[in-house]
């Protein structure tokens, strides 16, 4: 691994920063303290719980781990698009007998980013990573001060060299095989389903840029891993290999729906949130994906009452399923045991290609 990463984590392994409940202490600790690189999501979280989270997690390991943000969303937002869409769920709001969230829609845009940044400046963890942006240069080199590496989430050359350009001290490389949302840093609807495979951006991002690089994206095996470091990443970040972990604050209904032949195949969305997301296809997605609005957070938090009651229902068509492509190959190991599975396929690859 490069020196920017060395030291972090015995195997060049990181867990991803999953928000919504997933990328608990739990998990994180568990990763950690089989040798991986253990993440935190403070998305969607207030400042406190994220700060509760690290306290707890602090407490379960004495290992390096990352705390992912969000960066605040600064587009313009059509209220008429957003009130569209909310008719367009009424019968969803019917059928689970809930509400939709109210007009005022419904939180901010921020997703507490300043208050969260001044938790981590205050108190710092080893590695914070940032996701739908780049910090600023001011941003990274105070984080840098406090000891902590940056690491900026990017979907192309331009993203990564932006980041470069800021100070970040590591890019993490996110293919379109990726689950859950891809992390674009502008949010164009003209370029949804047009995002680079994993390991062909890699390679680009590699001659582009001197960072060091996290690849990210439909990885579940060590052979994948050792592929995107042949192709020059300097570690691998997985994110639905960890979903089915006992560990994992994944619903119950979620972590089964990964291996369920009902849902087959993964499809770009932005039904549930505003933003393109990858996920398992069910109902919700087929009806409703083609009419969300590129609206985010706005969609997510008009959504989020239909898709908690879906789960009270034990309804998986009403649920946001986030999953990359590779989700049939999911092994519901405790997270210790699957690192160090992955570390296992990942020597033995590297010894046969040798």
């Amino acid at each position: 691994m490069s020196t920017a990463l060395n030291g972090l984590s015995h195997y060049p392994i990181v867990q991803a920063p999953m928000a919504g409940g997933a990328s608990c202490p739990p998990l994180a600790a568990a990763v950690c303290e089989a040798g991986g690189l253990g993440f935190l999501a403070g998305g969607y979280k207030t400042a406190d719980g994220m700060y509760q989270e690290i306290k707890r997690l602090r407490g379960l390991t004495r290992r390096p781990f990352g705390v992912n943000l969000f960066m605040p969303q600064t587009a313009y937002v059509e209220p008429a698009a957003v009130e569209a869409y909310r008719g367009q769920l009424a019968g969803e709001a019917s059928w689970y007998d809930t509400s939709l969230a109210d007009d005022d829609i419904v939180g901010t845009a921020d997703d507490g980013y300043d208050a969260k940044l001044a938790i981590l400046l205050e108190d710092p963890v080893p590695v914070v990573s940032f996701t739908f942006g780049c910090p600023s240069a001011d941003v990274l080199t105070r984080l840098r001060a406090a000891g902590t590496l940056t690491v900026v989430t990017v979907t192309s050359v331009e993203e990564a060299r932006t980041a470069q350009a800021a100070g970040a001290d590591a890019v993490c490389v996110q293919g379109i095989e990726a689950g859950g949302h891809q992390g674009t840093h502008r949010d164009d609807p003209q370029a949804d389903g047009t995002g680079v495979g994993l390991l062909a951006l890699v390679a680009q991002v590699r001659e582009a840029v001197a960072l060091p690089i996290i690849a990210a994206g439909g990885l579940m095996r060590g052979s994948q891993i050792a592929a995107v470091l042949a192709a020059g990443a300097d570690a691998a970040q997985l994110g639905t290999a960890f979903l089915a972990c006992p560990e994992s604050g994944a619903h119950p209904l979620h972590k089964k729906a990964l291996t369920d032949p009902l849902f087959a195949r993964t499809e770009l969305t932005r039904a549930f949130s505003g933003r393109p997301a990858r996920g398992l296809v069910n109902r919700f997605m087929r009806e409703h994906g083609p009419y969300a609005p590129a609206a985010y957070p706005q969609v997510h938090h008009l959504t989020a009452g239909l898709r908690k009651a879906a789960a009270a229902a034990g309804d998986p068509q009403g649920m946001a399923l986030w999953a990359g492509q590779g989700h049939r190959l999911t092994r519901a190991l405790p997270a210790g045991e699957l690192v160090e599975v992955l570390a296992a396929e990942l020597a033995e690859t590297q010894m046969r290609s040798v």
